[in-house]
């Protein structure tokens, strides 16, 4: 039987029972094997964009007997699957935007699809974007670490009452004063704001650090676009220490 990170295993869970499933840049095709081997999927589909982990998935699949259960497609993005073909589709571990593209150049391939489960490693933001401009509702976000790395996981559904998605992003006060607007919420997570778990403190520490590099290498310059860009950043920082000020004293 498989075993899966604490990530592929987050992921795992929010698939449901008895969907067909396409995983989009499979990496050995582990998770689609898991939730065959568990029953979890009717079918599954494992897409890979480069002939060596084309191969690696399709040698997984054939190891554990899986072939009449997943197929093994080389492709690009949702290239590998047909519209209608497939209920729940996963893409994991690829940065934000690349995740954005990928959804984007393969549009017409989301019909009856009824779940999104997609895992940035970096770029939250530009999915959460994407599912926001294109009415795909995100249903909720859960972040965790493993091996020192920080990981968000996104879900959405296709989006059947524009109130509740215009509701997602409206400017919101925090319990500690704080008005958060669409797009901090578009940056750190609507529902991560809310629940504001410990790990989610230690990412945006760390993101903080980040912008300061940048916004002190862009100070350096003398070009008028870049002194614009280093007040924009110093903004945006100063914005994110309000916000994890706020939440950090309503912890205490």
């Amino acid at each position: 039987m498989v075993k899966l990170s604490k990530r592929l295993q987050m992921i795992a869970d929010r698939v449901p029972a008895g969907t067909r499933l396409a995983d989009i840049g499979s990496d050995h095709a582990l998770l689609p094997t898991y939730l065959a081997q568990q029953g979890v999927i009717t079918f599954g589909v494992a897409g890979e964009v480069n002939p060596g982990p084309f191969d690696a998935a399709t040698r997984q699949v054939m190891e554990c007997g899986l072939q009449a259960a997943i197929n093994v497609r080389l492709g690009d993005g949702l290239a590998v699957i047909q519209p209608g073909e497939v209920d729940v589709i996963t893409i994991a571990g690829m940065g934000g935007s690349l995740i954005a593209s990928i959804l984007d150049a393969g549009k017409s391939k989301l019909q009856g699809v009824a779940k999104l489960i997609l895992q940035p490693n970096v770029g939250e933001d530009q999915v959460r974007r994407w599912l926001d401009e294109q009415g795909w509702l995100l249903e909720s976000e859960t972040i965790l670490e493993e091996d020192g790395k920080i990981y968000e996981i996104l879900t959405a559904s296709p989006n059947g009452a524009p109130v509740t998605l215009e509701a997602l992003y409206q400017d919101r006060e925090l319990i500690g004063g704080k008005v958060v607007n669409k797009a901090r919420l578009l940056q750190m997570g609507p529902y991560l704001i809310t629940q504001a778990p410990e790990v989610w403190f230690r990412k945006w520490e760390s993101e903080l650090v980040k912008l300061a590099m940048i916004e002190g290498q862009l100070a350096l310059s003398t070009a008028e676009a870049s002194k614009a860009k280093s007040e924009q950043i110093g903004q945006e920082i100063q914005e994110i220490k309000e916000v994890l000020a706020c939440l950090q004293k309503v912890k205490l």
